[in-house]
């Protein structure tokens, strides 16, 4: 598959600070649709200013935001990646060249701390149980993959259903069952942007709301 542009989803709630870093970050031929879920700190105007596709979802909810996100792409690769500033766009395209070239039909980045309080205990936590339940079921990850590539069309075709914080962890289920070949590299994390709170990792509440929403996706 030979990609030239991909389009990187960028699903934000009150990232404003984080944004121009992110964006400029992108490597070249890399668009970023940036779906607003209900932001009130100008984070949509800070990401048209710098060049990006600007998208509202006003249901409320991770999943909600990557889908609509989805939908409104038009690249053959799809990337999705948070936008607070934790995660380097520049390791995208390891992850582009794995689905490109046919060794995955998903890649997916294993988060690696880098710096103090980038991944608080809580979250890391629960990111430990839920990668080793998904481990049980056959899927070899250690992480549920907040940075990802994959084809438009199939994951169209994979039917996520979830559109709240279990969202991540269904796209991998499904994939599992669908026997797709899923592919894991480190990717580095770092502490999220100045002047930016994490929804999940946040707070040991936003971590307990996230596995809530998981768990409801595993039964």
């Amino acid at each position: 598959m030979d990609v030239r542009e991909v389009d990187v989803v960028l699903p934000c709630l009150d990232e404003a600070a984080a944004l121009p870093g992110v964006l400029a970050a992108l490597p070249e031929g890399y668009r970023a649709i940036v779906v607003d879920n209900g932001s009130t700190d100008g984070s949509p105007e800070v990401a048209a200013a710098h060049g990006a596709k600007v998208v509202h979802e006003p249901r409320k909810g991770y999943g909600a935001a990557v889908h609509t996100g989805l939908e409104h792409s038009t690249a053959d690769v799809v990337c999705f990646l948070d936008a607070d500033g934790s995660l380097d766009p520049g390791e995208l395209p390891k992850l582009v060249a794995a689905v490109a070239e046919g060794r995955a039909r998903l890649a997916v980045g294993k988060r690696v701390p880098v710096g103090r309080g980038a991944w608080p205990w809580h979250a890391r936590a629960g990111n430990a149980v839920l990668a080793a339940l998904l481990r049980r079921r056959g899927l070899p990850v250690t992480d549920i993959a907040p940075a990802r590539a994959v084809r438009r069309q199939d994951l169209l075709e994979l039917g996520v259903e979830d559109r709240a914080f279990g969202y991540p962890l269904e796209l991998l289920i499904r994939a599992a069952e669908a026997r797709w070949s899923v592919w894991e590299t480190a990717v580095a994390y770092r502490p999220r942007a100045a002047g930016t709170k994490s929804k999940v990792s946040g707070s040991v509440r936003g971590t307990a709301r996230a596995i809530r929403d998981m768990a409801g996706v595993l039964r």
